[in-house]
């Protein structure tokens, strides 16, 4: 009989560093519930994360400051017990001159890039070989706006790497742009290497590329939409294949889009609303890339940021920051549908879900 996997999640927040922000905790990979064994202080507002389950790290953004003392990026590395869950600070190191939104590691864990809103850019710092931070050795600010009054400078919330982690998009809000990067791991820098629009006033936000087939969507805050893209991995190129709504046509409050995630056996999208509270989910053709809706299915709370799929797929949990609580859904898995699980995480102003798997 195959051995069961263990199953941590961790979690990020909106906190003050006199307060805990950082959350890590044990999953029931049968009921899908939470259970939060330890949590780090210390970091301003460590909403979003990234984990390393082989090296056993866990990455979050925070703020620092520089030697003027303004407000700057940073990120903090943690090492996790797998047996206890206890997390234990590696370090923590300045980024970018802004405060930064997003953090990704490249596939190969060989670097995090992180990305600015209110500045703009991105970084990209190299890992040691201790897992920590190092200091940043390439910074990407953009430039230009677009239509809306929110859009008046580059916004850039987010960078994605593809399947076979050799390009990396950057998703620009205040451009209506996605930029394209080569990623040089020898160099620990990002080459430029194309970009592609979407409708102005889209306000593109982050990325999901397909596990398995080559299309790619990106999720529109300001807007309420998601657009699909063919993707041509070899060339590292985007064309545009479809627009669809993340909204009933009955709706007509506000509502800005936040997070997007592929089921893990790529037959179904989901994404955030946050105004409707929902996370509106589409069937994928995999012919064609299309997307058709299935449902708008309840957060059971209020402005739902990150979600995340469980790694076997069985449940969606939505971190609803405005209500405090992360609510888990069990999942269709031939119909792609929700339905409440019955079990719910009360903390404060949650962001970030994100899963390791351990041998």
């Amino acid at each position: 009989m195959e051995k069961k996997k263990k199953v941590l999640a961790f979690l990020g927040s909106y906190a003050d560093s006199s307060g805990p922000g950082l959350y890590a905790c044990r999953f029931d990979t049968e009921t899908g519930s939470l259970e939060i064994v330890d949590q780090a202080d210390g970091l301003q507002n460590p909403t979003f994360l990234d984990v390393d389950p082989a090296g056993k790290k866990l990455y979050a953004i925070t703020e620092g400051t520089d030697s003027s003392g303004q407000r700057r990026g940073a990120a903090a590395a943690f090492h996790f017990d797998p047996a206890s869950v206890k997390l234990t600070l590696v370090n923590k190191e300045n980024t970018v001159p802004a405060p930064t939104c997003h953090i990704t590691l490249d596939h190969s864990r060989q670097c995090v890039i992180v990305s600015s809103y209110h500045g703009g850019m991105i970084g990209l710092s190299p890992l040691l070989e201790d897992g920590s931070i190092g200091a940043t050795t390439d910074i990407h600010q953009h430039r230009g706006s677009s239509i809306l009054p929110v859009q008046n400078q580059p916004r850039a919330h987010s960078v994605f790497l593809d399947r076979s982690n050799r390009f990396a998009v950057a998703s620009d809000l205040g451009l209506d742009r996605i930029l394209i990067y080569r990623l040089d791991l020898p160099s620990q820098r990002l080459i430029p290497h194309g970009e592609v629009g979407v409708a102005p006033g889209s306000g593109p936000r982050h990325f999901a590329f397909h596990p398995s087939l080559p299309y790619g969507y990106v999720i529109n805050e300001l807007n309420a939409t998601i657009t699909a893209f063919f993707y041509n991995e070899e060339q590292g190129e985007l064309s545009e294949i479809q627009t669809v709504s993340t909204l009933p046509d009955s709706y007509k409050g506000e509502n800005a889009c936040a997070d997007i995630h592929i089921s893990p056996d790529g037959r179904f999208l989901y994404g955030s609303n946050r105004g409707h509270d929902s996370i509106a989910v589409y069937a994928i053709d995999p012919l064609t890339g299309k997307l058709t809706l299935v449902e708008h299915a309840s957060t059971l709370g209020r402005h739902p940021r990150n979600f995340a799929l469980s790694p076997d797929g069985r449940f969606l949990l939505a971190a609803n920051r405005d209500s405090n609580n992360i609510v888990t859904f069990s999942r269709d898995a031939s119909t792609g549908k929700l339905l409440p699980a019955g079990s719910v995480l009360e903390v404060s102003k949650p962001v970030c879900i994100k899963f390791a798997v351990l041998d």
